[in-house]
């Protein structure tokens, strides 16, 4: 059996590998190894990893990176400190071949460890453009080192295609969040209620924002003006925390701040898990912030979804993601729009860009499964357009 290493790093990208994670695992050609690092380990990022345990799958490693700290330099520190831990990890348990999706910092060290060493690579979700993010030139890098590329949606292929891959190299099978959508179980309003311990949640906002680390202003200054906006509003608020990038950590103490003075409307959590999330964004009346997730995943609801600031500027935004500014009148026109009729009515016809015909898990594996059983060598060439 050929071994396949699949690296998770956070909440949001374990969400969307667990299908694929589940398919390697289930496989009687392919042996997972399953790495945990990055935020999975830490306590104060609600101790993700144990969501993968729940799940039962067996983690070959635990990796523990984030030693440094959130600023920038320590983010530079934890790079370096990435590529040594796991190109020590590779040597000891070389896989044949590694899975990794997305943009993150810590996924591009892991990717820059696998590629110099010659392991072979896997990227899920490259191609896509988030100007408002150092994740747009670390997603790029990851793309340039990998050997097989997996985009969710056509813009995204092209470009893959455009930065020099083979299109031989490149599969669109949309988004993973998308496969999620249609078949993980989800709860009932009742069931959500009671999980989230918030009586009456509907209607809510499901709200999750991230720093525009490309941007070079304070991430502080932004979340105040979403929180400006909020308080113009009545419903209820559901906050999922903000990652490890530069800048989180405060904008998750204002988060906790703001939930503390607005108790009977509003709660923090650092992670939902995938269910809880998939569940929420279900019966939220319309999702608020810049994470991914409000443009790639929403689509398949018909979410409502109010889209801030420059972060995933670049992506392709379906009809349901209305697009506004940082600043608070911007925000809360948007806010007023998503919840009216007659943006509810588009949200119902709204056309997936995220789905390409296929299960997106299915044909990954089955390509990675025809690829490491094939003769291959890592040496890439530049494919001219």
């Amino acid at each position: 059996m050929k071994k396949i290493m699949v690296v998770t790093s956070t909440r949001a990208d374990y969400g969307l590998l667990r299908p694929v994670v589940k398919r390697i695992y289930d496989s009687d050609k392919l042996e997972l190894c399953l790495v945990a690092t990055g935020t999975h380990l830490m306590e104060k990022y609600g101790n993700t990893v144990e969501e993968i345990e729940k799940d039962g799958f067996p983690i070959a490693h635990r990796v523990d990176i984030m030693k440094f700290g959130s600023g920038e330099y320590e983010t530079a520190q934890t790079i370096a400190y990435t590529v040594q831990a796991f190109s020590e990890l590779l040597m000891k348990d070389r896989p044949d071949m590694m899975i990794v999706l997305g943009d993150r910092y810590e996924i591009f060290a892991v990717a820059t460890a696998a590629a110099t060493l010659s392991v072979p690579l896997a990227h899920i979700s490259g191609g896509d453009v988030t100007v408002g993010a150092k994740d747009d030139f670390y997603r790029h890098c990851i793309t340039k080192m990998a050997n097989l590329h997996f985009p969710s949606c056509p813009d995204s292929t092209q470009r893959v295609i455009q930065l020099g891959e083979n299109p031989a190299t490149v599969y669109n099978v949309g988004g993973l969040g998308n496969e999620n959508i249609h078949n993980v179980p989800l709860l009932s309003l009742e069931e959500l209620e009671e999980s989230l311990g918030f009586e009456n949640l509907v209607p809510f906002a499901l709200i999750t924002y991230h720093p525009e680390t490309q941007k070079g202003t304070k991430p502080t200054d932004e979340m105040a003006k979403m929180l400006s906006a909020l308080d113009e509003t009545d419903i209820n608020l559901i906050f999922t925390k903000s990652n490890a990038d530069a800048g989180g950590e405060e904008l998750n103490k204002m988060v906790d701040e703001y939930c503390q003075k607005n108790s009977h409307r509003a709660k923090a959590f650092f992670s939902l898990g995938l269910k809880r999330y998939l569940s929420a964004m279900k019966y939220t009346s319309l999702v608020l912030g810049n994470s991914s997730s409000g443009v790639v995943e929403t689509p398949a609801f018909g979410t409502p979804t109010v889209n801030i600031g420059d972060r995933q500027k670049g992506r392709f935004i379906a009809e349901n993601v209305i697009q506004t500014t940082g600043e608070t009148d911007s925000i809360l026109a948007g806010i007023r729009r998503a919840l009216s009729d007659e943006h509810k009515e588009i949200c119902k016809n709204v056309t997936n860009p995220y789905y390409a015909g296929c299960i997106a898990s299915e044909e990954i594996v089955k390509t990675v499964t025809e690829y490491v059983y094939a003769p291959h060598n890592t040496i890439k060439t530049f494919y001219d357009l």
